[in-house]
């Protein structure tokens, strides 16, 4: 796929393109921190909080000049709890879209510690839809247990293939080149058009390459 500049993807030039995530001039780090890095072999963008991250926000590395409505986009992303981390802390690590400002957005992410841990109910949780600000993981499992979160294979740090495709409120995320969708939600909370950014929650140190958005 042709590598093009954020700038002509933001004009619509070709239908996809291979973002590049170690120009940091063009993220905007809200609650986060980053920096250029080697990860397994793969040149990465490291994102890790600050003293801001926390809450049912995380933090977020928004891509500036990328908009995403609809369409699909794809990215390797290996998460991991980080040094002198909480013991709930997961990994939790993924992409928010739809972006409107640093706390608007859809988001699925991943909590790669669930993936094959010894307790049934925790594997259910490794991975996670919510829509923020009024609909966070929280208010979702209470209010809607089961639907949207789910189970995948996941290991902390390690390279985890991850792809959404959005149409409308129809949202689909594929975990690890799945050919069915691992998690489906039908009715996202928002459809308007943002930017695109790469989420962690608390404590996590995650790593992101290969980026491409169509």
């Amino acid at each position: 796929m042709r590598l093009l500049t954020l700038a002509a993807l933001s004009m619509g030039a070709l239908p996809g393109a291979s973002i590049d995530l170690l120009d940091l001039k063009n993220i905007e780090f809200v609650r986060c921190e980053g920096q250029a890095t080697i990860f397994r072999g793969k040149k990465a963008l490291q994102v890790r909080g600050n003293a801001q991250t926390g809450g049912n926000t995380g933090g977020i590395a928004i891509l500036k000049d990328v908009d995403f409505q609809d369409g699909e986009f794809e990215v390797e992303v290996a998460g991991e709890p980080g040094p002198g981390a909480a013991a709930t802390a997961r990994g939790f690590a993924g992409m928010a879209f739809r972006v409107i400002d640093g706390a608007t957005y859809e988001s699925f992410y991943l909590r790669p510690t669930n993936g094959r841990a010894n307790d049934q109910v925790r594997r259910n949780h490794s991975v996670q839809y919510e829509s923020l600000p009024d609909f966070p993981w929280s208010r979702l499992r209470k209010e809607f247990p089961e639907k949207y979160e789910t189970y995948a294979d996941l290991q902390p740090a390690t390279w985890t293939h991850y792809r959404v495709v959005a149409r409308g409120a129809s949202l689909e995320l594929y975990v690890n080149r799945a050919e069915q969708p691992t998690m489906v939600v039908g009715d996202a909370r928002s459809t308007k058009k943002g930017k695109l950014a790469l989420w962690i929650g608390p404590g996590t140190v995650a790593h992101f390459a290969g980026l491409e958005v169509k």
